[in-house]
Formats: C-alpha cells, sequence, structure tokens
C-alpha cells in the first residue's frame, strides 16, 4: 500500500496490520521519525523503519526525509476486537490437569509380576534342595528286590522283563553276599554258587536276562511268573533269617 504527502510517499506491509504486528515502512531515501507515545519504533535502518503500536485505532506518523518535514502520514491498524467489546477480560479457567499416563502403572505391575515370579521360583528351588537334601529311608535290599519284581510283574508289555528281573536278581545278591558283586558275568555268579540249592533258579533267570540283552533271538519262551516267583524264593523266610 502507498501514500503520498506533498512530496513524501512511503510503502508499508502488511497491508492491513492489526494490534501487535511489526509494520515495515519503507521511504525513499533515510528518514528520521519523531518519537510518538502512539507506537513504539523497533527497528531503524536508513529509510527502512520497524514500528508497532499496541492502540487498536490508526496512528499518525510525522519526521523527516532529509531536509523535507512531514506529518500525517496515517497508517491504519485493524483492531482485533469485537463489536462492542466491554474490554473486560474473559473469566479465568482452571486449567484441564493432564490426561494420566498408565506407563507408571503397567512398569509397577510388570515389575511386580517378575517379582512374584522370582519369589515363586526361589521358593519351588528351595523346596526342591530341601527335599534333595532330605535323608531317605533305608530300605532292605530285600524288599526293594520284592518290589521289583512286583513292578515288572504288573507291566506284562514291557519288553526287557527278564533283563531287568535279571538284573534285579544280581543287585540283591550282590547286596546280600559280597562274593556276589555285581561286577561278575553269569559264569562266575553261577561258580560261586555251585552247590548252593538256589543255583538253578538264579542260572535260569540269569541266563534269560543274558539272551535278552545279547542274543539276536531274545529270550527264549518262558514263563514270566513263575520265574518271578522262584526269584521271591530266593529270599529267606524271616525264621531263616532270625536263625542265621
Amino acid at each position: 500500500m502507498m501514500f503520498l504527502l506533498l512530496i513524501v510517499t512511503a510503502s508499508f506491509r502488511p497491508a492491513a496490520p492489526a494490534i501487535g504486528d511489526l509494520i515495515t515502512i519503507e521511504f525513499q531515501e533515510a528518514v528520521v521519525l519523531d518519537p510518538s507515545p502512539d507506537y513504539e519504533v523497533v527497528e531503524h535502518d536508513g529509510p527502512r523503519v520497524v514500528v508497532r503500536t499496541f492502540r487498536p485505532e490508526p496512528f499518525e506518523l510525522s519526521g523527516r526525509l532529509g531536509n523535507v518535514a512531514f506529518r500525517r502520514l496515517v497508517v491504519p491498524v485493524t483492531s482485533v476486537l469485537q463489536p462492542d467489546d466491554t474490554m473486560q477480560p474473559a473469566p479465568l479457567k482452571e486449567p484441564l490437569p493432564p490426561a494420566a499416563s498408565r506407563r507408571p502403572l503397567v512398569a509397577v505391575g510388570s515389575a511386580a509380576v517378575v517379582a512374584a515370579l522370582a519369589w515363586l521360583a526361589v521358593v519351588a528351588l528351595a523346596r526342591r534342595a530341601a527335599k534333595a537334601a532330605m535323608p531317605r529311608p533305608d530300605i532292605p535290599a530285600a524288599e526293594r528286590f520284592r518290589i521289583a519284581i512286583e513292578q515288572l510283574r504288573r507291566d506284562p508289555s514291557r519288553p526287557d522283563r527278564w533283563a531287568a528281573l535279571a538284573d534285579a536278581t544280581r543287585r540283591y545278591l550282590a547286596a546280600t553276599e559280597p562274593a556276589l558283586g555285581r561286577e561278575l558275568t553269569t559264569g562266575e555268579v553261577l561258580r560261586v554258587l555251585d552247590g548252593a540249592p538256589r543255583r538253578d533258579t538264579v542260572a535260569a533267570i540269569l541266563r534269560q536276562g543274558d539272551l535278552e540283552k545279547f542274543s539276536p533271538w531274545g529270550a527264549r519262551p518262558a514263563d514270566f511268573d513263575a520265574a518271578a516267583e522262584s526269584a521271591l524264593a530266593l529270599i529267606p523266610e524271616p525264621d531263616a533269617e532270625a536263625a542265621a
């Protein structure tokens, strides 16, 4: 926008400034503005002047442009107020609290779950260690032998029943007679038992176990329950043990 007073011309921008806007005024040569309470000089650089006002009305510029004095150069100012504005400030509203973040709650909950799982793991490990440290009752060799045989009799589908019966018999003999150690072969065990009444029973059981372990044809057809009964007969009667 341009305006002219006598021979003084100037342009300003923005074209429709509002209250508080920085208004840049360009003269054709260096200018000196007169002080005025109507506006504030923000910047002055030769012919260029930047001013602003906080009054909701046009204001006038005056000063000197070279040797020419000028006055009443009107700069229009647009008010930001609404028509019939009472100039009263709007009532204050309480600030809205920020939305609560769920992140701390999630973090605390996750930490609590991890701590609970760790505690449960520690308790489980402690119980397992305590259980492992508990002394196991010393089951007599005869009772262990009897339990092993009964378990084999209840499991007819087990493919290695003869080998398992032979191993249980070897363990029982080694536990009751040091000369019949588990490292002995079948032939060595039978030589130690040579002349003993139980030799034939032990021989039948150990040989069936060897066949099942080492023969490609497996053990010979035989009555397992009868062999189990004969194995149980290896356990002496209580009266016989007391007499011994």
